[in-house]
């Protein structure tokens, strides 16, 4: 615990912050003939109208100032089959696109093929935050995939997760 005036150990707040389950995200976009994208985690819903959606970003993250260049950019819902690709994306100075099947979006961005759910946004505001960028997108056009037995890529203390199948009561 903390108390004011004394700092929070980067390590101990990331450990805290392990312990809240994410989603898994491949925020993409597309400009000057280039796929572009990232593994994201800091993903969440803003606003239902108008449609608003939000990412955090590394303030030196080299994909997004060109995703900010596009001006547009397609969240990737990753289902629990695609830690290959959350994986692939998260990695630094590789072919990020290697082997990856994908369509263009109706914006024009990069849809992975077998993700659970895509959203299709425009820039709308980006806020620096510490170390990070925060980016919110108005969605434009998003698709539901109707693959019921799908679940969504999870990520809990560090490692990937599935959701275990529960019975309502």
């Amino acid at each position: 615990m903390s108390i004011s005036g004394f700092s929070i150990e980067p390590l101990s707040l990331r450990e805290a912050l392990g312990h809240y389950a994410s989603g898994i995200t491949v925020i993409t976009s597309h400009i000057d003939g280039e796929p572009i994208g990232f593994t994201c985690q800091s993903f969440y819903s803003v606003s239902m109208s108008p449609p608003l959606v939000s990412f955090s970003v590394m303030s030196s993250s080299a994909s997004y100032p060109k995703i900010r260049q596009a001006g547009r950019f397609a969240v990737n819902i990753l289902s629990d089959e695609q830690v290959k690709i959350s994986n692939q994306f998260a990695r630094r100075g590789t072919d990020k696109w290697h082997g990856i099947d994908w369509q263009e979006s109706p914006l024009g961005n990069p849809i992975i093929a077998g993700s659970l759910h895509w959203l299709d946004c425009k820039i709308h505001a980006e806020h620096a935050a510490g170390d990070h960028l925060i980016v919110i997108g108005e969605v434009k056009a998003l698709s539901l995939q109707e693959a019921a037995a799908t679940q969504p890529l999870l990520y809990y203390k560090g490692q990937y997760r599935n959701i275990a199948a529960h019975n309502a009561v």
